[in-house]
């Protein structure tokens, strides 16, 4: 060591901050040169296995001794790029996780050398050789790592059976003694310290358990053991050694649950409420890690969302606490001011968590209490200009991050507001409805109290609630009351609560729906104002209680939807779905039903305007058919393209962008490919498409499709080619056809073929047609569809001047004068479509207008009727009577 060197500015610094690493610097002076000489350099994994490999090993001994000079080499560079400014959060972490798995890594593979004596362990089912798996949890295993951290470990092997040698000895044993080695060379203190302090209490049964475990004596702990820390303990679990895909298939289904899992606010309550008697017995108050606001709460924050979705989000089954705060916010399941608010305070403490460690290389996160040991905390944290100053700074720095992560930590975690759902006196509460005494309900504003009371009675006396697990029925009886109280707000007390009791049978086996409504009050209320307004809105939400979880956030409900990033992040969950057929058919079946309700809160709270609400359905129906295309595709066997020349052609109310909550897909299918079994290649494409869009799963169904309108009807081929098509709407099609040709667009699939399509469709309108022939034809079809559809005086899509009459006239305009109007041809919709005729004196401005506000008002009345089952009058539709009177005269001027 050289003068100079030891004068260096920065290892001044990191000797003055930390007492660790002069005393380091003093036993090892070579370690200066050497820091000093790296300095710039990061500490790469590469750079400690090429440190490892310089230092040949032959004994035990030579291994502890190695991994301790590594762990001295990195402690050194680390500590002093740190306290000079060199490095940043992120590189200590990556770092520190790097040597442990490094020293785990080399550890385990010198002692899993064969010996004669003893061989290699063999599995008794598999007869391979069978490896440790050595997993990470807690900080190492989301590489979070802390500089002066415990490593909490679990050992696992895949198969029970015994070793090959001379002496051979079962595989429990083998690996047990292998993880009894492993533990003395990694965590044992010797002169020269340690490499890690090695922590075995998360095993299956902690310190009375087993050293290491197989799979299956694993699973079945899990199934049948299992706690509920235990899920959140292993979220962070992570195989670094042997067969982690099979760890993890038995793991996942432990921690994640298939449905949104609410019951995990309860769970995580009692773990934090423990930590924090913990605290309090132990004046751990200023602990910036089990503290109030400290790091804990902060993981508590992300890793309860974590256990809620991770079932069916598969990005939140990521381990770092920061990339699932980001996760989360990209999932609008935080807002970002609280995220970047979380972000900052988990840097700023955990900085402050190292430096402490860096003071005496302890497993302390206490803020010290000597007035030189805080002077070099606030100084090394940038607080720089006087002793006394600093600290003051720094600790109203340090409380302000404290208290913003406990104001939010209070607020995610907080308990329901009322009494009711907090679990006192709730027999008390639900007796009061169940008891011959009608005059509560009747208070409330009930109508008929006596019926609603013996609704309660029945289902309180079922069987379905006498077979419900006691959770389930406590949680029940401890929402009813405040659900008979919130309905009793709404204009049509009875029907709502007849509507939210038929939804609580249905979920009442689903704890976690239970407790869904029971840990979010103000969900109750929105779901109450759902279930007063919309029967159809009531029973799809029966239907797919899913979507409960969507009354959280009413942020999301009512945020208009971008396809674009949406569809971004439908594709990126379904890829996370690997070669799972039916977990991905059920996503899209999850994602679709999830955008209709948040369209029909936007509908029923009136944010949207009727065309408006079909663009987006129609958007959607759009994203969810090309998505279907391309994971259709992707499964398809012997494929001789990489993307089919396939497309799929939106007719009807799809292809005019009028659609409807439940209306079915009218659609044909095209194709342009050379090769000379595209026709049959093509047919079973589409095939498997229309099953993943029809098919019941458990998640439901997406469309209906109907398939009636590609050439020849029923009678003709599943799939066209796109000249095939072209000479078929030529030479073959009827006048109806074209008719329906008016309202087709391209919606999914290869765009070229989309393009031409529509070059096609533009031609086939364009031609010249005579007109009486024209007229005639129209008029025939539309008497036909009045056999079978009379005009009645309140069906407005049949009744004379209707929607029927309004979308006659227009497909007419289209295919009489589109040969020298080609700006009929746009696909803009009938409204706008009525507006250029008027333009063009094909109908008059005074008729376009009439036929405008009938053809608007009567779908509004068409969708007001399916959407709140409120049957259709004369008298609803009598102020229209001037403008449907008005769409007859423009039919009698144009067809006589």
């Amino acid at each position: 060591m050289t003068d100079t060197a030891s004068a260096n500015p920065a290892i001044l610094a990191a000797r003055q901050h930390s007492r660790y690493l002069n005393n380091l610097f003093m036993r090892h002076p070579h370690l200066i040169d050497a820091t000093i000489e790296a300095l710039e350099q990061i500490f790469t994994r590469q750079a400690m296995l090429d440190q490892l490999a310089q230092e040949p090993i032959e004994t035990e001994e030579q291994l502890s001794q190695q991994l301790r000079n590594l762990r001295q080499a990195v402690m050194a560079r680390l500590i002093t790029r740190e306290i000079s400014g060199r490095s940043d959060l992120n590189e200590v972490v990556t770092t520190t996780s790097d040597l442990a798995e490094v020293a785990l890594s080399h550890a385990l593979q010198f002692l899993s050398q064969a010996t004669e004596r003893t061989g290699l362990p063999i599995g008794e089912d598999s007869g391979t050789v069978q490896e440790l798996i050595i997993v990470g949890m807690g900080k190492l295993g989301g590489r979070e790592l802390n500089v002066s951290s415990d490593i909490d470990l679990i050992f696992v092997y895949p198969e029970d059976g015994e070793t090959n040698g001379t002496k051979p000895i079962s595989n429990h044993e083998y690996f047990a003694q292998i993880g009894k080695k492993l533990i003395r060379i990694i965590g044992d203190t010797t002169a020269d310290g340690f490499v890690f302090r090695v922590d075995m209490r998360l095993r299956p049964f902690g310190d009375s358990g087993p050293l290491a475990t197989s799979f299956a004596a694993l699973e079945n702990y899990l199934l049948t053991q299992g706690r509920e820390w235990e899920r959140y303990a292993w979220i962070k679990g992570r195989a670094l050694s042997g067969d982690a895909a099979g760890l993890m298939s038995l793991v996942t289904p432990f921690i994640y649950r298939k449905y949104l899992d609410y019951g995990a606010y309860h769970s995580m309550r009692e773990l934090h409420s423990q930590i924090r008697r913990e605290v309090a017995r132990k004046d751990r108050f200023e602990n910036v890690k089990l503290g109030p606001g400290g790091i804990r709460e902060i993981e508590f924050i992300g890793q309860v969302f974590q256990l809620i979705r991770g079932g069916r989000t598969k990005t939140l089954q990521q381990r770092p606490t920061q990339v699932i705060l980001n996760e989360l916010e990209q999932q609008g399941t935080l807002p970002a001011d609280i995220v970047n608010q979380l972000q900052a305070a988990y840097v700023f403490l955990r900085n402050v968590e190292h430096r402490i460690m860096y003071l005496d290389d302890a497993q302390t996160q206490m803020l010290p209490t000597q007035s030189d040991d805080q002077a070099r905390l606030a100084l090394s944290m940038g607080f720089a200009q006087q002793a006394v100053g600093d600290w003051v700074q720094f600790k109203t720095t340090l409380d302000a991050h404290r208290a913003r992560v406990t104001a939010q930590f209070e607020q995610i975690f907080a308990l329901p507001e009322h009494s009711a759902l907090n679990g006192s006196n709730t027999e008390t509460h639900i007796d009061q409805y169940l008891d011959e005494d009608t005059s509560r309900l009747s208070a409330l504003g009930f109508a008929k109290p006596l019926e609603i009371q013996r609704r309660l009675n029945a289902l309180h006396d079922s069987s379905k609630y006498r077979q419900m697990p006691d959770r389930c029925r406590q949680r029940l009886d401890a929402i009813l009351p405040s659900l008979i109280t919130i309905s009793a707000q709404v204009g049509n007390p009875d029907i709502t609560l007849t509507r939210l009791l038929d939804l609580l049978e249905a979920i009442g086996r689903r704890e976690s729906y239970l407790a869904l409504l029971a840990e979010h009050p103000q969900a109750l209320k929105r779901l109450a104002s759902l279930y007063s307004a919309s029967p159809w809105v009531s029973e799809y939400l029966t239907r797919h209680p899913i979507l409960l979880d969507e009354l959280l956030d009413s942020r999301l409900l009512h945020q208009a939807p971008d396809w674009g990033k949406l569809g971004e992040q439908l594709r990126q969950e379904i890829s996370q779905l690997k070669d799972d057929t039916e977990a991905k058919m059920d996503c899209l079946r999850h994602f679709q039903h999830t955008q209709i309700f948040r369209l029909v809160s936007q509908d029923l709270a009136d944010l949207l305007p009727l065309e408006t609400l079909s663009d987006h359905l129609s958007d959607l129906a759009d994203l969810i058919l090309s998505v279907a295309i391309e994971e259709v595709w992707r499964e398809m066997p012997n494929k001789h393209l990489d993307t089919p020349q396939f497309a799929i052609i939106g007719y009807g109310k799809l292809g005019g962008k009028e659609l409807g909550y439940a209306s079915d897909l009218d659609l044909v299918f095209l194709y342009e490919d050379e090769h000379p079994n595209a026709g049959e290649i093509y047919a079973r494409f589409a095939k498997r498409v229309v099953n993943w869009l029809t098919s019941m799963t458990s998640a439901g169904q997406l469309y209906d499709i109907d398939l009636r309108l590609r050439p020849n009807g029923t009678s003709g081929l599943l799939v066209s080619s796109i000249d095939a098509f072209e000479q078929y709407q030529r030479n073959s099609a009827w006048v109806w056809e074209h008719q329906a040709l008016t309202r087709a667009r391209y919606c999914a699939g290869d765009a070229a073929i989309g393009q031409k399509f529509t070059l096609i469709r533009n031609a086939i309108i364009c031609l010249e047609r005579d007109i009486d022939s024209l007229k005639a034809e129209v008029q025939k079809m539309r008497e036909k569809i009045l056999e079978t559809h009379p005009a009645s005086a309140v069906d407005v899509k049949h009744l004379r001047g209707g929607i029927v009459d309004i979308e006659f006239i227009m497909q007419f305009l289209i295919l009489a004068y589109s040969s020298t109007i080609p700006a009929l041809t746009a696909n803009l919709g009938n409204i706008a479509l009525l507006d250029t005729a008027a333009q063009h004196g094909l109908i008059s401005s005074h008729a376009a207008e009439h036929a405008r506000i009938a053809y608007r008002a009567l779908r509004r009345l068409q969708h007001i009727n399916r959407l709140n089952g409120t049957p259709l009058t004369p008298d609803m539709i009598a102020p229209l009577e001037n403008d449907l009177q008005s769409v007859q005269a423009t039919w009698q001027n144009l067809f006589g």
